[in-house]
């Protein structure tokens, strides 16, 4: 089910995973913007790599696609304050805005299921890690479609 036209101005999410280390600030961030623009950055140093940037329009349809991934994992209904701190590994940030809501999650990063199994709000801290891969999933599938150098 379509969200409404309302909703869908106002629709934005943002993702990123980073940390300033040896081979200096690397991270990973994607963003939908309710144009229907996703933007996709992904930095490393390692062996002198640069920022692979990436951005395109993904239709309305994915928007909503998107949204309901969104709704579905019932994520806008966590709170991030009994998930680990941002340490020296690095830190992940979620930002969406879905019609009238607004919500905000900074955390470590996650090394395996374990970190999440151990933390204070297993349930909740799940429920993002799992949100986090299917978006993360869907980014890579359409750069890989969109940005696809020879045709199939």
């Amino acid at each position: 089910r379509a969200l409404p036209q309302r909703a869908m101005d106002d629709f934005y999410v943002r993702y990123y995973v980073g940390h300033k280390g040896r081979f200096g600030h690397e991270f990973l961030e994607f963003e939908f913007r309710p144009c229907g623009k996703l933007r996709y950055a992904n930095n490393s140093n390692y062996k002198n790599d640069t920022c692979i940037r990436k951005e395109m329009t993904v239709s309305r349809e994915m928007l909503n696609e998107v949204a309901r991934i969104i709704k579905e994992s019932e994520v806008m209904k966590e709170d991030d304050r009994n998930w680990p701190e941002p340490d020296r590994e690095g830190r992940q940030e979620l930002e969406i805005v879905y019609g009238d809501d607004h919500t905000s999650f900074t955390t470590s990063k996650i090394g395996s299921l374990l970190d999440v199994q151990n933390s204070k709000d297993p349930d909740g801290f799940r429920n993002f890690y799992y949100l986090v891969q299917d978006l993360k999933c869907l980014v890579f599938s359409l750069i890989t479609l969109h940005m696809k150098v020879k045709p199939i």
